[in-house]
């Protein structure tokens, strides 16, 4: 159950600051305005909180696991929002980020 909560809280995590970096982008780069912007801040804000809520208790694993994650769900998100069509090695480059993600956070460990 641990690994299940793990993997949702990196999927909230990465709508949050995906997310929020995709609503700055659109406040001031496609010049929609600063609530745009403004909702992406607080977006971002979010997602450092639920960051904290992982199970493990190590930062620095946490951020670096979820760089893979961060990686594989750009990609996702580009696909939803911007209908950009990612290539094989789009695909392949996010698969071996979500495989060191797996082995960052839910390899055995000697307590």
């Amino acid at each position: 159950m641990t690994v299940v909560r793990s993997i949702a809280l990196f999927v909230l995590a990465a709508v949050a600051e995906i997310g929020g970096a995709w609503l700055v982008w659109q406040g001031v780069r496609e010049h929609r305005g600063l609530l745009w912007a403004g909702a992406g801040v607080v977006a971002l804000g979010l997602y450092g909180f639920v960051a904290t809520l992982q199970p493990d208790p190590h930062f620095g694993r946490i951020l670096a696991a979820y760089g893979g994650v961060f990686v594989a769900g750009s990609l996702a998100w580009a696909m939803i929002a911007d209908g950009f069509r990612p290539d094989r090695y789009d695909v392949v480059g996010a698969l071996v980020c979500l495989i060191g993600v797996a082995i960052i956070m839910y390899a055995p460990r000697q307590a």
